[in-house]
């Protein structure tokens, strides 16, 4: 019987609350299927152990939670608490970094043409994933000291060749169990580091000779996702270009809440919602747990398991099924539930 031990970060905010959600799932889909054991124990990083200890991110935790089969995170960070040089603590990019998380897996879906603000046409929905490269691209020199005294501060956009070709190569891999087609968001017209990102991504397609590709201007992919995202089925790009447009992907189909995400490496695999740590609404009881619960099913599809894929089936149907019912919204969504009633729905339709 297959057992697995997952490290939690609950974190920051609302983290604590959409996190009591999935275990919650979890614990249920356990209760449901006794061939699947899954342990939780949780850690304490971001802003509120920065506050505690002074480091959001002890080497003594990270060194732990390597031991864990994977590792579960809420929400990390505050707008209160930053750095001297002015920049918010960001341990969930610090773990992506130090783990080796280059694959940014963001699925996109709409359960309900009611959460989206666009008019969906009748027949056609939006599923797509969008694949961030985590570990280079914009945020490469992030951490470097910079000189004081001059009156100007620089990015570098790094792209290596080995980064891009194993983001490019997952990529393809994905596409190949989907509807085979990837498209590669660039901006190669402009800048030396996008063309050479494009040079790798046309190297390792032609080993994809199954996959329909296009390459688009990042520019043009933020118009063409709201004026027809149905085209698209995987996309890959750079890290600060995943960013906001996984943002954006989100407003598509209801919001950060419910927009699920994976970081996964050739070793470890961590995952959580998309959205930040919602202070404003932090204690309140109306988070929406769809993007941290469907983060665990994630999670469980990446076990591998065969227990542990029909898990993360079963959290995917209930959920559709949950939200297939225009009543059940939360309140970021247009409706009234509380975090538990979305919980206690999505348990009751497992």
């Amino acid at each position: 019987m297959p057992s697995y031990k997952i490290a939690v970060l609950p974190g920051d905010g609302i983290g604590p609350e959409v996190i009591g959600s999935t275990e919650s799932v979890l614990n249920a889909c356990c209760e449901k299927s006794p061939e699947l054991t899954l342990t939780f124990e949780q850690f304490s990083v971001g802003a509120g152990e920065y506050l505690k200890s002074g480091d959001p991110l002890p080497e003594a935790t990270l060194e732990a939670i390597k031991a864990y089969d994977a590792v579960l995170l809420g929400a990390m960070g505050l707008p209160s608490v930053r750095w001297p040089n002015g920049v918010e603590m960001t341990p969930q990019i610090d773990l992506r970094e130090k783990l080796d998380l280059y694959q940014g897996v963001r699925p996109i879906k709409l359960y309900h043409h009611c959460h989206s603000p666009l008019r969906v046409p009748e027949g056609k929905t939006i599923d797509f994933v969008l694949m961030r490269e985590n570990c280079e691209g914009l945020f490469s020199d992030r951490l470097e000291p910079r000189p004081t005294g001059r009156n100007f501060e620089t990015d570098t956009m790094k792209i290596t060749e080995g980064g891009a070709e194993r983001i490019c190569r997952a990529s393809f891999e994905l596409a190949m169990t989907r509807r085979k087609k990837l498209a590669l968001v660039d901006k190669a017209n402009v800048l030396q580091s996008m063309a050479f990102f494009r040079r790798v991504f046309e190297r390792v397609a032609k080993e994809y000779p199954e996959v329909e590709t296009e390459c688009v201007y990042v520019d043009a992919m933020a118009l063409f996702m709201v004026q027809d995202p149905y085209r698209y089925d995987v996309m890959v790009t750079e890290n600060m270009f995943g960013d906001i447009l996984s943002d954006l992907a989100a407003g598509l189909v209801g919001g950060m809440g419910m927009a699920p995400s994976g970081d996964i490496g050739d070793k470890y695999g961590l995952f959580q919602p998309s959205h930040g740590s919602g202070p404003t609404i932090a204690g309140k009881g109306i988070a929406n747990p769809i993007a941290t619960i469907l983060s665990g099913a994630l999670m469980l599809r990446w076990l591998a398991d065969p227990a542990a894929v029909r898990a993360a089936e079963q959290i995917e149907a209930a959920v559709e099924k949950t939200l297939s019912d225009p009543a059940n919204r939360t309140v970021d969504l247009g409706g009234k539930m509380t975090t538990v009633e979305m919980t206690d729905k999505i348990i009751e339709n497992l």
